[in-house]
């Protein structure tokens, strides 16, 4: 039997009944204000049910059966713009009025027009040369915040059992302290070199790009014996893809179109925890 979830901080009722018309599902539940689940709906509709609810503003997801989370193992995460609001990089470089520059290198990797992460980094990171290291601490209080949603999903998560991994291109100061506040059990990112208070524009050791991510979700898998249909992984960046590629629930988070196109599944406008409404949470 295939399932249907729709979500939306707002779900329009007209549109949940034509939906389920479209879709001639067998029932609706309620899962709560911002989300339902139709039963028993034809597969065979889903190329009309997803552009009405690109209409509506609504997100959606198919499913032949509805897993249980605790038989998952893993939920991956890309750090920004994924669990937090900002991309570190280029509020660090606001702090040295190097913003505009470095946003719009960000910008061209993250849609994938720039091949090489590993390049893109080093050339935004060479910008930073001469900022104070203090500008990364200003940076995490006054404007990091967690993505709507992030802290129930880790904790959720955590309580059935999953390993959360944090896998990021960007930097082990924000990990590090991301980590800390969420109990997060890993998390691997880049380096900054700092020299007498101040960046030198220069990464330490191996670059974590698209391949990094996906190496160390790789290992973490292997570790716990988890295959894909095990795996949540989500992210909305170009460097996420191979990441995505290894999770049978990989999750387009606000995503460039590059990503939506190819995960199997997309947030477009419900917070991150909206993804437990496609799981059984019963123990």
């Amino acid at each position: 039997m295939t399932h249907l979830i729709l979500q939306a901080p707002d779900l329009p009722a007209p549109y949940i009944e034509k939906i389920a018309a479209i879709a001639s599902a067998e029932g609706v539940q309620e899962l709560g204000p911002t989300a339902v689940r139709l039963l028993g709906v034809d597969a065979d509709a889903r190329a009309e049910v997803e552009a009405c609810c690109e209409q509506a503003g609504l997100d959606y997801a198919f499913f032949d059966r509805i897993a249980r989370l605790r038989d998952c193992r893993i939920l991956a995460m890309d750090m920004d713009s994924t669990l937090v609001n900002i991309e570190c990089i280029d509020e660090i470089a606001d702090m040295a009025g190097r913003k505009a520059e470095v946003a719009a290198i960000t910008e061209a990797a993250m849609r994938g027009e720039i091949a090489d992460f590993a390049e893109s980094l080093r050339r935004r990171v060479a910008l930073l040369e001469g900022v104070p290291a203090t500008a990364l601490e200003q940076v995490y209080t006054e404007r990091l915040r967690l993505n709507p949603g992030a802290e129930r999903l880790i904790a959720t998560v955590r309580q059935h059992g999953l390993k959360t991994l944090l896998v990021s291109g960007g930097f082990t100061f924000f990990t590090g302290r991301l980590q800390e506040r969420l109990n997060l059990d890993a998390c691997h990112s880049n380096v900054l070199e700092i020299k007498d208070g101040v960046l030198t524009g220069r990464v330490l050791g191996d670059i974590v790009d698209a391949q990094g991510k996906a190496a160390r979700l790789r290992e973490l898998a292997a570790e716990l014996g988890a295959g894909p249909e095990q795996i949540i992984a989500v992210g909305d960046g170009a460097n996420d893809l191979k990441m995505l590629s290894l999770a049978q629930f990989s999750v387009a988070y606000r995503a460039k179109p590059v990503v939506r196109k190819q995960a199997n599944y997309a947030l477009n406008v419900s917070p991150l925890d909206a993804i437990l409404n496609w799981f059984r949470l019963s123990h």
